[in-house]
C-alpha cells in the first residue's frame, strides 16, 4: 500500500518535514512494510524554504542582512538540490517578526523597508543559480518592493535629480521623480523569477497593499490614504521607466507591494503559491499511483479552499480519485465546503482539551495517534 504525505507546516509546532515523521511514526505501527513517500510542502508563506530544502535534498546558506528597520538581521535562504534554484522567503529579511507588536505603529509602517530582501537576492546570485523563487508573505514593509530595487542596484532621484540614498520605505516613495536601470546587478537580466503567493490582491485601491494589509503592520486609516497615494506615485514613476502598469496586476501587492517590485525590476512571474511548489517537488508524479493521500495544517477552515495547501494537495488528488485525508491542529467554521473539492475526511488531532502551550508541543505525538488510528481502520475496512 503506498501513501504520500504531503502536508504543510503546524505554525510553532511542526515543520512540515516533522509532521511527515510523525505521520510516517503512525502509518508503520499499523503497517510496517507500507510505502511512504513524504512531500514536505508549502504555500509561499512561513516554512517554504525548508520545505524545498527537504523535500529536494538543498542546503541552507545563512547571512547577515538588514532588517526592515535598518538593524542587522541573520536570515538564511535555500538552495536547492539542483543546485540550480534558489528559495527565499521575504519575510525572513523583512518579516513582521523584526517588528515587535509595540512598535507596529504608523511611523513604523512608513520606514520599514525590503532592502535585506534585496541583500538575499544578490547573495543567492553568487551561487550562480538560473531561478530564485520567493515566496511573498508575513511582511512588515509597505515600501512597494523599493527597498530591494535599492540593493539590486536600482537608483531613484528625487525631484532635483539628487540620488535618493536613505533607505526607501513606505512613506517616502512620493520623493521618488526619477528611476536609473543602468545600475542593476547584472546576474538580474538572465535569472528566471518565480513568485510564490497566495493572495491576488493589486498593488493600489481599495483592495491593495496598503488598504487590506496595511492595518495589521500598524497603519490608521489615515496613514493607509497616505501608503496608498505613495504607491500610486511609485507605480505612475515605473510606468513611465518601463512602460508597464504593474499597479493593477493581481498580486502585486502581496507582501507590501514587493510583488510589484519585483514585477517592475526583474523578469519575475507570480504563482499560486502551492501550485509552484507543487511543481518544484513534483507532487503530482508522486501522487498518481498512490493509495492514500495524507496532508495537514495548523488549522483548517473555510479559508483553506482559498489556495492553502492541503486544498493544492487535494486538486492533485482528486484528479487521479486518490482519498484525501488532512489533519489540523484546531477545525473552524465551513469544513463542509472541502468535501467537494477532494478532500475525503478532515480530522483534528488533539486528545483532549489543554492549553495552547502544550497544545503545540503535544503537536508531533497527536499527529502520529491520529494517523495510526485512521490507517488501522483502513485497514480493517479491506480486509
Amino acid at each position: 500500500m503506498k501513501f504520500v504525505l504531503a502536508p504543510d507546516s503546524f505554525k510553532e509546532s511542526m515543520t512540515a518535514k516533522e509532521v511527515c515523521q510523525a505521520m510516517e511514526k503512525g502509518i508503520r505501527k499499523v503497517l510496517p512494510d507500507a510505502e511512504i513517500i513524504s512531500v514536505p510542502m508549502a504555500d509561499g508563506g512561513e516554512g517554504t524554504t525548508d520545505s524545498l530544502i527537504d523535500a529536494t535534498s538543498g542546503h541552507k546558506v545563512t547571512v547577515t542582512v538588514t532588517g526592515p528597520l535598518g538593524k542587522p538581521v541573520q536570515a538564511y535562504y535555500g538552495i536547492l538540490g539542483d543546485q540550480q534554484t534558489a528559495i527565499i522567503e521575504m519575510a525572513q529579511a523583512s518579516g513582521l517578526s523584526y517588528v515587535a507588536k509595540k512598535d507596529r505603529i504608523p511611523s513604523t509602517i512608513k520606514k520599514t523597508s525590503t532592502f535585506g530582501t534585496g541583500e538575499l537576492i544578490n547573495d543567492a546570485l553568487k551561487h550562480n543559480v538560473k531561478r530564485i523563487i520567493i515566496g511573498l508573505g508575513g511582511s512588515s514593509t509597505n515600501d512597494g518592493g523599493s527597498g530591494m530595487a535599492q540593493a539590486i542596484g536600482v537608483k531613484f532621484f528625487d525631484k532635483n535629480n539628487q540620488e535618493i540614498t536613505e533607505k526607501l520605505g513606505g512613506g517616502n516613495l512620493n520623493k521618488i521623480a526619477n528611476i536609473d536601470l543602468s545600475h542593476i546587478n547584472p546576474q538580474i537580466k538572465d535569472t528566471e523569477f518565480l513568485l510564490a503567493s497566495d493572495v491576488t490582491n493589486p498593488l493600489t485601491g481599495k483592495n491593495g497593499a496598503s488598504a487590506v494589509f496595511g492595518p495589521q503592520k500598524g497603519a490608521d486609516e489615515k496613514t493607509v490614504q497616505e501608503l496608498d497615494e505613495s504607491l500610486c506615485h511609485y507605480a505612475q514613476i515605473i510606468q513611465k521607466t518601463i512602460d508597464r502598469d504593474i499597479a493593477h496586476i493581481p498580486g502585486s501587492g502581496a507582501a507590501g507591494g514587493l510583488g510589484a517590485g519585483l514585477l517592475a525590476f526583474t523578469n519575475a512571474q507570480i504563482h499560486p503559491g502551492v501550485k509552484l511548489i507543487a511543481h518544484e517537488t513534483k507532487l503530482e508524479e508522486k501522487i498518481k499511483d498512490a493509495d492514500y493521500v495524507f496532508t495537514g495544517e495548523g488549522g483548517t477552515d473555510f479559508q483553506t479552499k482559498f489556495g492553502k495547501t492541503p486544498f493544492g494537495v487535494a486538486q492533485i488528488a482528486q484528479k487521479y480519485d486518490i482519498p484525501v485525508i488532512s489533519l489540523a491542529g484546531y477545525l473552524g467554521k465551513g469544513i463542509d465546503q472541502l468535501y467537494d473539492a477532494g478532500f475525503t475526511a478532515i480530522f483534528g488531532i488533539l486528545a483532549k482539551a489543554e492549553n495552547i502551550t502544550q497544545a503545540l508541543a503535544d503537536g508531533p505525538q497527536n499527529v502520529t495517534r491520529t494517523t495510526e488510528n485512521i490507517v488501522r481502520l483502513i485497514v480493517k475496512k479491506l480486509r
